[in-house]
């Protein structure tokens, strides 16, 4: 049910040159196939973890960007909810002082007629 990964051409040639090149005197055509084998699950082992680091680093940073993405949409629905916000407070203080002026106004005919 597991499945055997086959390594390539390349990774075998590769596997069995190092192997040759630790060869020791007296060691066997069989044992240097043996440990250019192990080599070779060293190197699948070692690609599958590249492999694995690096769906994570994608992930990590699809998931930063959408979090950046989400931020920023926040961000921009506080500024529109702000600036619908600021008119209506602009004529909040129009009307104070809009009434001091008509008391104002108010108060000078007051006196100005007595």
């Amino acid at each position: 049910m597991k499945n055997k990964v086959v390594p390539s051409q390349e990774t075998q040639q590769e596997a069995m040159k190092i192997a040759k090149a630790t060869q020791k005197p007296g060691q066997t055509k069989e044992q240097t196939k043996l440990i250019a084998q192990g080599i070779e699950k060293g190197i699948a082992q070692y690609k599958k973890q590249q492999k694995e680091r690096s769906r994570q680093a994608d992930r990590a940073k699809k998931k930063a960007l959408k979090a950046k993405t989400m931020s920023q949409t926040a961000s921009l629905d506080t500024v529109s909810i702000n600036n619908e916000i600021a008119p209506t407070s602009n004529k909040s203080a129009f009307l104070p002082w809009g009434l001091l002026v008509i008391s104002w106004i108010g108060f000078i005919a007051y006196v100005t007629q007595s």
